[in-house]
């Protein structure tokens, strides 16, 4: 997920002296980027990182068995906490963690970076009823979400090309101790992306390589890094948008098809992910995309809303890869066009749900009710298997830290 115009250029909004503060008091490695003296190699939450003096429910949760949590829900609890959504600020973040007990918050380039200082945004995760998944953008290059705030690192194509992966472990640990410290537990990153594109189309730099098993090892560096420091990541975007006819943001977009990506595209998903089911504790999501794929999706359906493309990842038969326990987010659902055409971010949600994402997401909080009634619809009518949304629900809470049972 990015946009073009998703770089912040506007001035940031009060409470970004405090933060500057916070930031200075973490010191900062030769890329520019806050470090940590204390990183830890956990996965775990927002639960873990809270330093507020507010009680932590997400502490006792997280130490629970995520199949018992899942059943002491309300179905509306359940499907609110398969919902990553982007927050505007502090009382938006509150409002939308408080009323509707979502599992999940996006700090996106439209958000007031005043909620990253003084322990707001970790206050807030700390109130929530079960671990709430924080998360950001935050790749380097273009897309860096927190640069003015000191929290970046070079393209994915730079450091590739500058880096032994050893040292873009270290640059990537760098990047999320930053994270941590601001409260975020979840970052959209690295792109698994394989391409050969200019620098500046919609993967270009973002991608390592042009060749699979560069991406793959540099992938895998930069996300040793993240879990180094304590933060989950994610790859993206499944099954792989950098051989795509297009930009998912703009319109539709088709890749080659899935007999060609078997051999390059997926390449770093099939070295990335494997031992995922038999850990306690997911060591990496990945994200699906909005892309086409002949010879998987049908000629309309974009993966992120595809039975078949999410069947694919989650048990890896047909490309060579392993079963994969951790959370499946979606790309964004609201502000891209090749779905945000199509579909209401209503039905968009429902439909990828029940395609088998554990997670979707979109960039606004005003439709959760919305969406929540229509996934309360879709389960009634038996669209959406209630088994299916505790497997989806106790998956997400395990890779917030909560227990398996």
């Amino acid at each position: 997920m990015w946009k073009p115009e998703a770089r912040r250029r506007h001035g940031v909004t009060v409470g970004v002296m405090g933060l500057v503060a916070v930031l200075a008091g973490c010191g900062s490695g030769a890329d520019g980027v806050a470090t940590s003296t204390g990183a830890t190699s956990t996965t775990s939450a927002a639960a873990s990182s809270s330093t507020s003096s507010a009680p932590s429910t997400s502490n006792a949760v997280a130490a629970g068995c995520a199949s018992a949590i899942t059943a002491s829900m309300s179905l509306r609890d359940k499907l609110a906490a398969m919902l990553v959504v982007g927050v505007s600020g502090t009382e938006d973040a509150r409002r939308v963690v408080d009323t509707y007990h979502v599992g999940g918050i996006f700090v996106g380039s439209f958000t007031d970076f005043s909620i990253l200082a003084d322990g707001r945004l970790k206050a807030i995760a700390a109130r929530s009823k079960r671990p709430l998944m924080v998360t950001v953008d935050q790749e380097g290059g273009r897309v860096s979400r927190l640069s003015e705030l000191g929290i970046d690192s070079p393209s994915a194509r730079e450091l590739a090309a500058t880096s032994t992966p050893a040292e873009v472990r270290r640059i990537a640990a760098r990047t999320g101790a930053g994270l941590k410290r601001l409260g975020i537990t979840v970052d959209f990153a690295p792109d698994a992306d394989v391409s050969d594109e200019s620098d500046d189309e919609v993967i270009g730099d973002r991608s390592f390589s042009d060749d699979p098993a560069v991406v793959a090892r540099y992938a895998g560096a930069f996300a040793d890094g993240l879990r180094d420091a304590g933060v989950m990541p994610v790859f993206k975007h499944f099954p792989g948008h950098g051989h795509g006819s297009g930009d998912s943001h703009t319109g539709t977009v088709r890749t080659p098809p899935l007999s060609q990506l078997k051999s390059d595209d997926l390449v770093p998903y099939r070295t990335l992910l494997p031992g995922q089911a038999t850990r306690a504790v997911p060591t990496a999501g990945v994200m699906v995309g909005h892309l086409i794929v002949p010879g998987l999706t049908g000629d309309e359906l974009p993966a992120s809303i595809s039975a078949p493309a999410m069947r694919l990842l989650r048990t890896g038969t047909g490309y060579g890869g392993r079963a994969f326990d951790g959370p499946i987010f979606t790309d964004d659902l609201s502000g891209m066009a090749a779905i945000s055409a199509r579909y209401g971010i209503e039905e968009a949600v429902v439909r990828a749900l029940t395609a088998g994402a554990d997670l979707a997401l979109w960039l606004s909080t005003d439709k959760v009710p919305d969406v929540l009634a229509a996934l309360t619809s879709a389960v009634r009518a038996k669209r959406l298997s209630q088994a299916q949304v505790d497997r989806s629900v106790a998956r997400n809470l395990r890779a917030t830290g909560a227990g398996a049972c």
